[in-house]
């Protein structure tokens, strides 16, 4: 009886032990999996992510998200990809200064005036295996000589084939072909966090083809500007980035993560002129079609929508005089203070031909909803004069939608393109007011109120400066500008006072 009581007892201990060891393993395995599963699901490559679920809060937005491989940053492909389509661009600008009367009387200079060569630099972008090449404005602006230095050091003469100051967008080639460009991509898609490249010539040649890497920071940017500096149209919305970016870096490219173009690096905020965290791109949206433009007609074809607006902001809704933005909603009838208001309709313009009027609330176009004037001005940009497309505005609390037939940013010579103007070579003339003149000092003269693309903003005019004399000939009227300078055969020569009271005096060739 002992003996089998001992083998019972020990057939239970062997029992047990087998299966603790196999609640063990079992432990084990399912540990093991466990952990699996949750490293699959956190890796590259896993399983969609609840990022909130507390669904019976109100305050909470449930969103899912897709952790692939697209979320995780590898630029290998995009530098070595986009590094070949940017090059190195070297400009020499040749001014001409006078000379002190004293300084030649007593150094026995006998030239009133010497020129001077001054060098300067910024990137570019190829575009197009036959040569052309993207780069800003501000870059080959009154260039004598361009050179372009391709990525495997090869250097060419380049040529400009045309300008936008208005977006600070240029186009130049040089002579030859089978050259690595770039793939546009649409900068329309980008998404704020989303990773980018910075490509460019930072600080001069010994730095050439650096790559920087940021994050889109913000879309639709404008930038502050001295009133001095502004000399007519100018269309902004910048892609904002962190990505490094310095003097040399202007023209080069601004790429995603497949290596496609999105943007070209323009510009910089800083007050010491290194970068300080914030730099600025032309979207790809608005220099595919301007560079478009310059190779198919040689010039940009911009239309216009004719208004005058304003952002609607707590500035706004003083200026109309509300006691507060939300004042302005409430009596305006609006739901949020996206789109923009209509301060001024011009007469015979695209919006006044549709019947939109002053005090709309331009709220999309072509059924884009736009939130500001950055926005409305990039919109119509797109598109080309003639082109007709649906205008959505709020009008005493209903939405009201309008066909806009777009006209172009430049009237013929002489044309009269609202109440007392008259298009002259891109800008527009008026008659300039007593309270104008008297403030210069002057007798008579004509206003120039804007201007556009054309010989008039090539040659120097500015926004505001008065026209005193056309070929020698004083003007009080701008029907005596466009007399005079129908009456000249070759060139066209104008003196006037700038908006800030200096003299100014340029010349263009009517050719």
């Amino acid at each position: 009886m002992a003996s089998e009581a001992f083998v019972n007892k020990k057939e239970l201990i062997m029992s047990s032990m087998k299966k603790g060891f196999i609640t063990v393993v079992l432990s084990v395995l399912l540990s093991v999996l466990a952990a699996y599963g949750v490293l699959k699901a956190a890796t590259v490559g896993g399983v969609e992510k609840i990022a909130a679920v507390d669904g019976e809060t109100p305050n909470y937005v449930t969103q899912t998200v897709n952790l692939t491989q697209d979320n995780y940053p590898d630029f290998t492909f995009a530098a070595e990809t986009a590094v070949e389509s940017v090059v190195y661009v070297a400009v020499t600008v040749t001014q001409e200064y006078q000379i002190d009367p004293l300084w030649r009387f007593f150094f026995g200079m006998g030239e009133e005036s010497q020129q001077r060569e001054q060098q300067g630099s910024g990137s570019g972008v190829i575009i197009r295996p036959d040569g052309y090449i993207v780069t800003n404005n501000h870059v080959v602006a009154n260039a004598t000589k361009i050179q372009v230095t391709l990525n495997n050091n090869k250097t060419y003469d380049a040529r400009v084939i045309g300008t936008d100051p208005a977006t600070d967008v240029a186009l130049i080639k040089i002579e030859e072909q089978g050259l690595p460009a770039i793939q546009f991509g649409d900068s329309d898609k980008l998404r704020l966090g989303e990773w980018v490249l910075a490509i460019g010539s930072p600080l001069g040649y010994e730095l050439r083809s650096t790559i920087t890497a940021g994050i889109v920071s913000a879309k639709g940017r404008q930038m502050a500007h001295d009133p001095r500096e502004r000399s007519g149209l100018q269309i902004e919305s910048f892609i904002q980035t962190d990505a490094a970016v310095n003097p040399g870096n202007s023209g080069g490219a601004l790429v995603n993560k497949a290596g496609e173009l999105v943007g070209i690096n323009t510009a910089i905020i800083s007050q010491t002129g290194a970068f300080t965290g914030y730099s600025f791109a032309i979207p790809s949206s608005i220099v595919r079609k301007i560079v478009g433009d310059l190779i198919d007609f040689g010039s940009v074809k911009r239309a216009v929508m004719g208004i005058s607006m304003s952002d609607l902001n707590e500035a706004t809704a003083k200026a109309l005089k509300y006691e507060s933005s939300e004042d302005m909603m409430k009596k305006l009838k609006l739901s949020s203070l996206e789109g923009v208001y209509i301060g001024e309709v011009a007469k015979g313009g695209s919006a006044d031909k549709a019947g939109i009027k002053v005090g709309d609330i331009l709220l999309s176009v072509d059924g884009e909803a736009v939130k500001n004037g950055a926005a409305v001005q990039v919109k119509v940009n797109s598109y080309h004069p003639g082109d007709k497309v649906p205008v959505t505005v709020m009008r005493d609390g209903k939405t009201k939608t309008f066909d806009v037939v777009f006209q172009g940013s430049s009237s013929e010579t002489g044309t009269v393109v609202a109440d007392g103007e008259i298009a002259f070579y891109g800008a527009t003339l008026k008659e300039a007011d007593a309270e104008t003149l008297a403030r210069f000092s002057l007798k008579k003269g004509v206003l120039v109120s804007s201007v556009g693309t054309g010989k008039m903003l090539e040659a120097g005019a500015a926004e505001g400066m008065i026209i005193t004399y056309v070929n020698d000939k004083p003007v009080s009227k701008p029907q005596d500008v466009i007399d005079i300078a129908k009456t000249s055969t070759r060139s066209v020569y104008i003196e006037g006072v700038s908006a800030n009271g200096r003299k100014v005096f340029f010349g263009f060739g009517k050719d």
